[in-house]
């Protein structure tokens, strides 16, 4: 926090004892206390500080001193407007107390809650990667849009603007804004405030909370995540047309590189990872559900522009006067001009705004193409092959034989090597991306073995990935050949049924050195693929050191054992819900007793397991996102055509009504079947075994959730009576 505030300007200095008296008897902070005040190096309008306590914080804003522009610095409107959305749940600091006691520090002020989280300064993001460069602006749009989407009545701000016409004052408000403020005369701004006025948008009567601010340096994100914690400065917020928002946001798309404005808010052109403003106003219209071809989209960034030249002539205006906010307020002076000019050029530009081909998840040609061979390959081969599949397996329920692979898998996967669908989820191989991969993953998941016909099979792609990253020369030849040609298969052995595996520091499961070997100790258990006769390997997570060590997550190391090692015992296949998996080769419980293997089979050295494991999980988690894609798909295909072909009582499924008892029917059964989840969650894999009782029990409330009439239709039934009701109440009153 501290590189985002300064020492109190000496301008904007107030008595500190005054204000610790107030807050004392308004916000329980204690005449004993030590408050520390800095101020925010950021913000040109209203003064802005980080009040200290030792156990809070707070944020107070206030007016500048001195004399004010008319109808600026209204911070009991930022109160208001904040307050109510704060009770809406949008995210806002929570406003703790408004004062209009100018005795306190001088001014009126009012006080809210520090929100922890990363303000970004600088627009372009340099200080991230490209793809939380995406992922930022990606939720930024979409706080937007939420903003945009609230009820003006609920949130009880209907009389907060004044509505319709907002285009048409905003320009005669920053055009007198401007006039009053200007230290010479600039011809383009007259020029451009005549066009405004004269090309107002016919769909200017649309009404919404506006920020009137809206840039990414007025948000405050999650300390980890791509998430909006915040959306500051109110200040200029008021009721109007909402996609003059969307047009400030996305202003700095549109400026040449070199304009002169603060650094922080360059132009955002060329800058790997910024969405582009088609996908930008894409994701912001699905959100509102309004169709993303937005009528003179020119207008709304000339105006946003014009707004901006006159938040600029006004800053240095506040220069001039001795009670600018910002240390460098001399140099918006250079930035009116060219921003008239930028201006007037978007003015006569045409934009025609809508979907495009491109997009934030687009594929390399290669990848569209491989897409493409695999759909194909899924629809002529696979996905005809899954009754023979299913019959071969309820065939050997009870057999052995259900632990090895149908032959007709085996021949699917002769042929898509054939045909160059192989190892497609290794960039260094196959030559697509993730992105690219991420579409396959999703058409693989339309089908239970679909991964394992391309070889891309989990756990052996993380496996083969480990090896690849991660493996020696050595290592590679013996097993990473065999598995990238599809010739052995693979486990991977981490969670343990003694600890809570949840957190990795935690695994138990022993290797210590002994000569030029390592001996194991320990068991593992949902070892998912351990079961097929062809696992030949396992890579295996043992504690190498103590656990008084300094760093948690430099006690693991990871390392290759051969099934066929004396000590590797298959204890058990562990089941999920009643299924023991044996199309993936099972879940198996494996204890490793004394099972001594070369030293060089440690991969990357002792101490480095956490390190591959980050590396493992990764692509990991991605292929899994997008099968479960797939699998959505899928069933929702399915509940389409039997909502749509199911005949019962003389209707479809589809057009039910159920009775008054629904209800009790859909809120009962899935209290129950929370519950149980969450009993689920708590006892991890061990939930899902049949060790316990829970999935059994689960089972049982799942079903609930279906005997007697599935859940959407007793919701139907209700929407359906509510709405008869309302009805019937709308019909009384008239």
């Amino acid at each position: 926090m501290e590189e985002l505030t300064t020492a109190v300007r000496q301008q904007h200095k107030f008595s500190v004892d005054r204000l610790q008296r107030y807050l004392s008897v308004k916000a329980r902070v204690s005449n004993n206390d030590t408050l520390t005040i800095r101020q925010y190096s950021a913000g040109q309008s209203n003064p802005t500080f980080l009040i200290q306590t030792p156990s809070n914080s707070y944020v107070l804003r206030k007016k500048p001193p001195g004399e004010l522009m008319p109808g600026a610095h209204k911070v009991d409107r930022e109160y208001r407007v904040q307050k109510a959305l704060f009770s809406a749940g949008f995210p806002v600091p929570q406003p703790l107390l408004h004062c209009t006691d100018v005795e306190i520090i001088g001014t009126e002020f009012y006080l809210m809650e520090h929100v922890r989280g990363r303000i970004f300064r600088d627009i372009r993001l340099p200080e991230v990667s490209p793809a939380e460069r995406t992922a930022l602006y990606v939720a930024a749009v979409e706080a937007l849009a939420k903003l945009h989407s609230l009820d003006l009545a609920s949130l009880n701000l209907e009389g907060y603007g004044k509505g319709s016409g907002y285009c048409k004052r905003q320009v005669s408000t920053w055009t007198k804004q401007y006039t009053a403020t200007a230290h010479r005369d600039i011809p383009a701004m007259n020029e451009l405030s005549d066009w405004l006025m004269k090309n107002l948008p016919a769909n200017d009567n649309e009404v919404t909370l506006v920020h009137g601010d809206f840039r990414l340096d007025n948000l405050i994100f999650h300390p980890k995540e791509a998430r909006v914690m915040a959306l500051l400065d109110w200040e200029l917020s008021t009721t109007g047309q909402p996609l003059a928002d969307l047009a400030y946001f996305l202003m700095p798309h549109y400026w040449p590189t070199g304009l002169p404005i603060v650094s922080t808010m360059g132009s955002l052109k060329g800058i790997e990872g910024i969405p582009t403003v088609d996908d930008l106003i894409s994701i912001y219209c699905r959100c509102r559900d309004i169709p993303s071809a937005l009528p003179q989209w020119n207008f709304y960034l000339a105006m946003s522009v014009f707004k901006m030249g006159g938040i600029a002539q006004g800053i240095y205006a506040r220069h001039l006067l001795g009670n600018a906010s910002a240390p460098n307020a001399a140099e918006f002076s250079q930035c009116v001009e060219p921003l008239a000019k930028v201006a007037l050029q978007l003015a006569h530009s045409r934009f025609v705004t809508g979907p495009t081909k491109d997009g934030l998840f687009l594929q390399t040609a290669k990848g569209q193409a491989v897409l493409q061979q695999v759909k194909d390959f899924m629809r002529q081969y696979v996905l005809p092959a899954q009754e023979d599949v299913a019959e071969y397996y309820s065939k050997h329920a009870r057999s052995p034989q259900r632990w090895h692979p149908p032959e007709i898998i085996e021949d699917l996967k002769v042929k898509a090597r054939e045909a160059g669908l192989w190892n497609l989820f290794l960039p260094s191989i196959s030559g697509l991306s993730q992105l690219d991969y991420a579409y396959i993953a999703e058409e693989t998941g339309h089908c239970l073995f679909a991964p394992e016909v391309f070889n891309c099979q989990a756990p052996d792609t993380g496996n083969m990935e480990v090896l690849h990253m991660f493996g020696s020369e050595e290592q590679k030849r013996k097993w990473l050949e065999p598995l990238l040609r599809g010739e052995i298969r693979s486990c991977f052995c981490m969670t343990e049924p003694d600890v809570a595996s949840s957190d990795a520091t935690n695994m138990e499961c022993s290797i210590r050195r002994d000569e030029d070997n390592y001996v194991i100790n320990g068991k593992k258990w949902w070892s998912s693929g351990a079961g097929n006769p062809q696992c030949k390997v396992a890579i295996v997570m043992c504690r190498s050191g103590p656990q008084n060590v300094s760093s948690r997550h430099g006690q693991h190391s990871m390392i290759l054992v051969p099934m066929d090692t004396p000590g590797v015992k298959l204890d058990r296949p562990l089941t999920v819900f009643g299924q023991d998996d044996a199309i993936h080769g099972g879940h198996f419980e494996v204890h490793f007793e004394n099972v001594r293997v070369p030293a060089s089979n440690i991969i990357l050295g002792e101490g480095r397991g956490f390190e591959i494991a980050q590396g493992r999980l990764g692509p990991g988690r991605l292929h899994h996102c997008m099968r479960a894609v797939g699998v959505a798909e899928l069933a929702l295909e399915l509940l389409c055509q039997r909502a749509t072909s199911r005949r019962t009582f003389g209707k479809k499924l589809y057009q039910h009504v159920c009775e008054h008892i629904a209800m009790i029917k859909v809120a009962a059964a899935r209290m129950a079947c929370k519950v149980v989840d969450c009993a689920i969650q708590v006892y991890g894999g061990a939930g899902v075994s049949g060790d316990v009782p829970l999935a059994q029990l689960y089972s049982y409330v799942r079903t609930l959730r279906i005997a007697d009439g599935p859940d959407e239709v007793h919701l139907s039934s209700i929407a359906h009576l509510e709405l008869r009701d309302q009805l019937k109440k709308a019909q009384a009153k008239l």
